[in-house]
Parts: structure tokens; C-alpha cells; sequence
């Protein structure tokens, strides 16, 4: 089967905040469901045997969002790290962490460190949650490490191997929730050739019917990579 063959899915996660809005809720709440959305997808793909999932979780431009959700956000995360690694484990979960830690407070980039020490061993399936995260930024990062080598030149391959994600494998696709229809910043490099998919439900909304039905369509595409 098709989904078999599936590596890695890419996720940007849209719409949360609406939801709760729309539910009479506090932003804060959309945010929750929203973890907990991305949880049950981890669980849907572990089921057919795709091996990398990928979330966008936290923009570098969400850093301007107001103080009072970034401080929501921030005890969101450090919730996940304190709580969630032996879960993770039982599940066989291998959980990374893409974007800028440097933005982080220090016991954040610490409890990152320790969930991925913890899960990276006799895991089925890889999270890569990317926080901080910019496409950009991760591309001017890259360069910039190759230019502190001293590199005047440089392959694709080389190139790739300085990017925050790797070495997690390109999207095979990319599924965005929540109506919009752009990557907003999203994997820019990795994703030249991933399929896309958009969706009009709210991330919280998201259910695995669709997911199933994105799987499937994805399946009759052809994918030609240009040749």
C-alpha cells in the first residue's frame, strides 16, 4: 500500500485560536486542543507506519504575539516537557525539537534537551516539533554556519546537513489546517517537491477521516520530481 511508503508529514497547525473563539473559549483553550489534536494525529500515522511526523508549533513570528499568549504558550511547552516524556516512551514516541533554542528561556532549552535524550531510543515514530521555527531564519542559519567554515562553495547535500532539521527526511506532504492556503515560513527548503493539502477545518477540528482521505489522495498522485 501506498501508505506504507509514506516517510515523513508535515503539519501546520492553523486555526486554533479561532476555534476557541468560536467555541467561546479562551485562546489558551484552542491552544490545548490543539495539542492534544496533534497527539491523536501522532497515534494515526504510528498506525500506518509513517515514521516522521513534523508540527509547526511556534513561528519565529509568533514571538510578537501578546505577552499574555506567549506566557501561555511558553507554560504550554514546559508542561510537555515535564509531564509528557514517559508517555512518549510507552507510545514509542521519539520526540526533536527544530527552530532558534537561543530564544528559549535556559530551563526550556534544558527540558528539550532531556525529552530528547529520554525518547531516542526503541521508538516507532519520530515528532519533530518545530519551535521558534522560520524557514528563513533555519536557510540563513545554514549559510552562515558554512561561511564560519570557510566555505566558498557548497552542495545541496552539504547544505542540508547544517539545516535545524536534520536529519529528518523531506514532507511527502504537507497538511494545513484551518482554511489558509500558504506555508507561512514553513520548511521552505524541504518542502520543494512535498504534495500539499489544505484543509478548512480548525487544527482542533481535524479528524482522522480527513487524514485517511488526504492519505488516499495523496496515494493517486503522481510525483514526478520534476523529471
Amino acid at each position: 500500500m501506498q501508505d506504507q511508503q509514506i516517510t515523513c508529514v508535515g503539519i501546520i497547525m492553523d486555526g486554533n485560536r479561532r476555534w476557541a473563539r468560536a467555541h467561546g473559549l479562551p485562546v489558551f483553550d484552542g491552544h490545548n486542543e490543539g495539542y492534544k489534536k496533534l497527539q491523536e494525529t501522532v497515534g494515526w500515522a504510528r498506525e500506518r507506519k509513517i515514521p516522521h511526523v513534523v508540527a509547526y508549533a511556534f513561528s519565529t513570528e509568533n514571538w510578537q504575539r501578546s505577552e499574555t499568549e506567549v506566557g501561555f504558550l511558553m507554560k504550554l511547552l514546559r508542561s510537555v516537557l515535564e509531564n509528557e516524556a514517559e508517555r512518549m516512551i510507552k507510545e514509542r514516541v521519539r520526540v526533536r525539537f527544530i527552530g532558534d533554542r537561543s530564544r528559549f528561556d535556559e530551563d526550556i532549552q534544558k527540558g528539550m534537551d532531556r525529552i530528547e535524550q529520554a525518547t531516542e531510543k526503541d521508538y516507532d515514530i519520530t515528532l519533530h516539533i518545530a519551535m521558534s521555527y522560520g524557514g528563513r531564519a533555519e536557510i540563513v542559519s545554514a549559510v552562515n554556519k558554512l561561511l564560519a567554515e570557510k566555505k566558498d562553495s557548497t552542495t545541496e547535500e552539504e547544505f542540508s546537513k547544517n539545516l535545524w532539521s536534520f536529519p529528518m527526511p523531506d514532507p511527502d506532504f504537507v497538511i494545513r489546517a484551518g482554511g489558509e492556503k500558504r506555508l507561512s515560513n514553513f520548511l521552505p527548503w524541504q518542502s520543494v517537491y512535498s504534495e500539499l493539502f489544505f484543509t478548512d477545518a480548525w487544527w482542533p477540528d481535524f479528524s482522522e477521516e480527513e487524514f485517511a482521505r488526504i492519505i488516499e489522495e495523496f496515494s493517486a498522485r503522481e510525483r514526478r520530481m520534476g523529471k
